[in-house]
């Protein structure tokens, strides 16, 4: 399984969202640049996002975009999940109709197992958990 651009841009993007957030509204073009992302290609990953309740937008002189609750509420698995349209790895799992084998097929619960310890890391890591990291990595190292 390879996860799609949106998917990973969209992570970059909320992380952003979530280091900065009790600042208030981040800009996309600042995000854009700090992270090395087409404008554009946000501004269509930020339309998915906030279709799925993930963070709204703020407008006027000091606008921008903000999640719409804390980062430690929200999960990689929610973001993943959203931009990907779902995380089954094979489409019989959400729906049998997609395959005629579904029934009797002995690999599809092979297919479920996976998935399933996909959604549970997913899960484990939240946006706060990565913004730590990031303030982590920008905090100077000294050694005696």
């Amino acid at each position: 399984m390879k996860l799609s651009t949106k998917s990973r841009y969209a992570t970059r993007l909320m992380v952003n969202l979530a280091w900065n957030f009790q600042q208030g509204p981040m800009q996309l073009n600042e995000i854009s640049r700090k992270e090395e992302i087409s404008e554009k290609y946000l501004s269509q990953i930020v339309i998915t996002l906030r279709g799925a309740g993930l963070i709204r937008s703020v407008r006027g002189a000091h606008g921008g975009y903000l999640l719409t609750k804390d980062p430690a509420g929200i999960t990689l698995k929610e973001i993943v999940e959203v931009m990907e349209g779902g995380l089954d790895i094979v489409d019989c799992l959400n729906n049998e109709k997609n395959c005629n084998r579904s029934g009797q097929c002995i690999t599809r619960n092979v297919w479920n197992k996976v998935s399933l310890a996909i959604k549970k890391a997913l899960e484990e890591i939240s946006l706060d958990d990565l913004a730590k990291q990031v303030r982590e990595a920008d905090e100077p190292m000294y050694f005696i």
